[in-house]
């Protein structure tokens, strides 16, 4: 069976968007499905044979529609799956309308749109003259009829619609109502390799690796680098720790994100400056971007010896660095967002304080620190909740579903 995955993010590009894409395609690949991935000139892929790349599009504009339609009639998929967020896609709407597309070419063919997050859709008013009027026009290609704004025909037209939490699914049923009936909520499992760490075999290479001794406590930050994440917190937090506990460690694993986003380009420096400003950079490692199918980013959070997610707008389970930390079995401190998922439980499986409260996180961590039984039982919720929530045998199984009726029922 041939599955199509158009995304706007693949490897090489330095996003999760792009690593989590290429790890679906893997499993995929993996269950002896054939699949091809249409994404964006220059992302040429890790050259995994199994795996057909296309890196033909080039602005995701309306000039190109008439390629992907050229594209998808040569590849006749008997399924199609989008990873869809506004960014990838430089918040062009003519994206949104491939679902509607894809059902004048092939009436019977599933397309299924996956909503990497339900706050960042196209933006049809930032675009040209020319392009609102010729959206106009696609509007009335469609129906007009339950054509959103930011968003087409993708709610209207997608046969399954995924949400990566639970935020994100009230967003997309407030957006459209009728969604309700076809969203279905898969949180993305981790975006990288795991090594074993049988008899801490793991923890041992990525602390010689990273320079450490076996007295160090390691505070990790795992994930891309812009300025949601509030990196600002965790060193002011970090320093104020440091400046108690001479043996306490701050590793970043990660760098700066190949998306488009706004203050990206000099977060990750301005973050290094502060380091600086705060004199902790003498015991801060900064590893810079990593390749998800191999194991050196693994190494480095078996190492860890607890994570902090500082994020402004809190941890939800879409955040997929969220997903690689608790396949590591690591005590985390995350903060708490407008609508925390239910699966988080403060003292279980994470410990959560509110977002740019550095006090807060400092004490969280010097807690840790002091407490064996905290990280031990934190460790056994991390890994719970990674076995329930974030099993990639479990989100590719739900993601088969979704592509019925042709293709799940013929695979074994």
């Amino acid at each position: 069976m041939k599955v199509l995955v158009i995304s706007a993010a693949y490897p090489p590009m330095h996003a999760g968007e792009a690593t989590n894409t290429y790890h679906l395609c893997r499993q995929l690949a993996e269950r002896e499905i054939e699949v091809h991935v249409l994404t964006s000139v220059g992302n040429g892929g890790t050259n995994d044979p199994r795996i057909h790349v296309h890196p033909i599009m080039r602005t995701w504009g309306w000039l190109e529609l008439p390629r992907v339609r050229t594209f998808l009639k040569s590849c006749a998929p008997d399924a199609i799956f989008l990873m869809y967020i506004g960014l990838m896609y430089r918040f062009h709407p003519m994206v949104t309308f491939l679902p509607t597309l894809s059902k004048r070419l092939f009436p019977d063919v599933p397309f299924v749109s996956r909503y990497e997050s339900a706050f960042v859709g196209a933006d049809p008013s930032k675009t040209s003259h020319v392009s609102r009027l010729f959206r106009k026009l696609m509007v009335r290609w469609a129906g007009t009829k339950d054509v959103a704004y930011s968003s087409g025909t993708l709610l209207r037209d997608s046969d399954v619609v995924i949400a990566l939490c639970e935020r994100h699914r009230t967003m997309l049923i407030e957006e459209w109502a009728p969604v309700s009936k076809k969203v279905e909520l898969i949180p993305p499992p981790p975006n990288l390799f795991i090594a074993s760490n049988a008899g801490g075999e793991a923890r041992a290479r990525g602390r010689k690796r990273l320079g450490l001794t076996s007295s160090e406590f390691v505070v990790t930050f795992f994930g891309y680098l812009y300025p949601i994440k509030g990196i600002e917190t965790l060193l002011r937090a970090f320093a104020a720790v440091s400046a108690q506990r001479p043996e306490a460690r701050l590793l970043f694993i990660g760098g700066k994100v190949g998306l488009d986003v706004e203050g990206g380009a000099s977060y990750f420096d301005e973050m290094q400056a502060l380091a600086k400003e705060l004199r902790i950079d003498g015991v801060t490692t900064w590893t810079g971007a990593f390749k998800s199918e191999e194991e050196e980013a693994s190494l480095f959070l078996h190492a860890s010896d607890v994570c902090v997610l500082p994020f402004l707008e809190g941890v939800q389970l879409n955040n997929s660095s969220f997903a690689s930390m608790v396949a590591h079995g690591l005590p985390i401190i995350v903060t708490r967002g407008p609508l925390m998922d239910t699966a988080f439980v403060h003292g279980e499986n994470v410990l959560t304080c509110e977002p740019k409260d550095h006090p807060a996180v400092a004490n969280l961590l010097l807690e840790v620190m002091d407490h064996v039984d905290l990280r031990e039982r934190l460790r056994i919720g991390a890994f719970k909740l990674a076995a329930e929530w974030f099993s990639w045998e479990t989100a590719t199984e739900k993601t088969l579903t979704a592509l019925r009726p042709r293709l799940s029922d013929k695979v074994t």
